[in-house]
């Protein structure tokens, strides 16, 4: 009896070293992401930034009532499992996901969704400081769209609209409004922007500014884990130093690669291409209150002098195509049946002439520091661009400052002629078209009446169908009044290890990174 159970453990032993030679190992799901970007964030309150590289990091540590999926614009659930609306859209229950926590240990519940919205909608809330950008263009500010937002018990939250707004569910969506910890920004105060505490996958973990932010694993998280231990995003502003350090392997993922890169990375062993969907836009603009920008023939006159083509088939690289619209083709509601400035360098001039400027005029081309998806070479792009100024008598001096001043600076309308973008955020046209066009208060200060009219007709109609005449219409309103230079929409490109698994580019310019993994060999 002793001699056969001493055999029984020598059996499974074998069975087992057997079974591992014969069949794959599962593989160890796991590891540290070292995610290489182009710039810093400017805060990490979403509420109050506006740049892609704060949204990037947030949209990791918050979550909003509602989220989209993976793969598309889609509205999915988020902290908001259920909800359902009244007859005439004016009033929308949402009921919340029980037993969430924020990363501080403190309960999310119906009461933090209220204190949220009503620190984004009244100025007179003790935490409403900063500039809530977004709150005020998707939402109207107040009184805006929303009039009321209440518990109505702990898990049950109810908005009360003005009026109907065919984006309500897609705005709720935006990582802009991740709902924060109210304890947390009651206990930071001014620095809650560098002490971040959502419900998400990852909680914040330190901020090196300029150089990384690092988020770990949240232990606690209500969903499914996130696979991945660690996520440090680390800041290298020159694209080539950025895809050196990937074949380093000092980092395992890239935003931001140069266009000329592109066959170096297809054609490294370890490294994997993907495109990001398109649904961006990159712009020339100007300030209207400088002169002599407020006159339309100067504006028709910069339109005819830029060779846009020419700019995007030498510095985009095959990921760009030129832009005649601020809103890109791949959103519905696109006008292309809109003609476009030809590139005349005659009519540029002519134009000069009628605006009283036959020798052209002096002025400053402000310029981004860091490449962005829109703009991956902002500093050649901008030579390209100052020189067809030059060909026409516009005199541009490029005025490049850091990525944080830059926004700050544009928003107080210390600019003259200015390069930006913009990426979509929800899949719908609104969120160009009204944000740019909508509104008096914009970097550019340009406000047109009736293309305004048209973009606020369309927020509020709920069949789409009417609502993409409307945008086709303010885009042929915008195109003869010369509102801007839209330069290219783009495909904008990322190299990746081929260990990172489970990576999937999403269309508004950031993705959750919870079900990424890491190979080890």
């Amino acid at each position: 009896m002793s001699t056969r159970l001493g055999v029984i453990p020598v059996i499974l032993s074998l069975m087992l070293t057997l079974g591992s030679v014969g069949s794959p190992q599962t593989p160890v799901k796991g590891g540290t992401l070292v995610y290489g970007r182009g710039a810093d964030s400017v805060g990490l309150d979403p509420s109050v930034v506006t740049d892609g590289e704060s949204f990037r990091v947030t949209r990791n540590v918050y979550e909003s009532l509602l989220e989209y999926k993976r793969t598309s614009t889609e509205v999915v659930a988020g902290l908001a499992e259920r909800w359902e609306a009244s007859p005439d859209l004016l009033r929308w229950k949402f009921m919340l996901r029980r037993q969430v926590k924020f990363h501080d240990g403190t309960p999310f519940n119906a009461e933090a969704v209220v204190f949220n919205f009503e620190r984004w909608m009244f100025e007179s809330h003790p935490q409403h400081k900063g500039v809530f950008e977004y709150w005020k263009s998707m939402f109207g500010g107040f009184p805006g769209f929303v009039s009321a937002v209440k518990a109505v018990d702990d898990s049950t939250v109810q908005f009360t609209l003005e009026k109907p707004m065919a984006p309500f569910l897609a705005n709720l969506a935006m990582p802009m409004f991740g709902i924060a910890s109210p304890t947390a920004i009651q206990k930071y105060g001014d620095d809650y922007f560098k002490n971040p505490v959502g419900t998400g996958p990852f909680r914040f973990r330190e901020w090196r500014k300029d150089d990384r932010i690092v988020l770990e694993r949240n232990p606690d998280y209500w969903g499914e884990k996130a696979l991945l231990d660690r996520v440090i995003f680390r800041s290298i502003v020159d694209n080539s130093a950025r895809l050196l350090e990937l074949q380093a392997g000092g980092i395992d993922l890239m935003e931001f690669l140069h266009p000329d890169d592109i066959p170096t990375v297809k054609n490294d062993p370890n490294l994997q291409l993907l495109l990001r969907p398109s649904m961006n836009v990159g712009y020339l603009w100007w300030n209207v209150e400088k002169q002599p920008f407020g006159k339309l023939e100067v504006r028709r006159a910069i339109a005819h002098a830029l060779n846009k083509r020419a700019i995007v088939e030498k510095l985009f690289g095959g990921i760009g195509i030129p832009a005649k619209n601020m809103l890109p083709p791949s959103l519905w509601g696109y006008n292309d049946a809109v003609a476009d400035y030809e590139y005349d360098p005659a009519k540029a001039r002519d134009d000069l002439a009628k605006a009283g400027l036959p020798n052209g005029f002096k002025t400053k081309l402000w310029a981004m520091p860091n490449p962005r998806p829109y703009m991956p070479q902002p500093t050649k792009i901008a030579e390209a661009i100052q020189a067809d100024l030059k060909a026409v008598g516009i005199e541009a001096e490029i005025v490049t400052i850091d990525w944080a001043t830059y926004l700050s600076k544009t928003r107080e309308g210390e600019q003259d002629l200015y390069m930006l973008g913009w990426t979509g955020d929800n899949g719908d046209p609104d969120n160009f078209l009204y944000w740019f066009f909508g509104q008096k208060e914009t970097r550019s200060r340009y406000f047109n009446p009736r293309a305004a009219e048209l973009t606020g007709k369309a927020q509020a109609i709920a069949a789409q169908g009417e609502r993409a005449q409307l945008y086709r219409e303010a885009q042929v309103v915008l195109k003869e009044d010369a509102a801007n230079v839209p330069i290219a929409h783009t495909t904008p490109p990322l190299a990746v290890k081929k260990t990172v698994k489970g990576y999937v580019p999403h269309a508004t310019g950031g993705e959750k990174l919870d079900t990424v993994w890491i190979e080890k060999k």
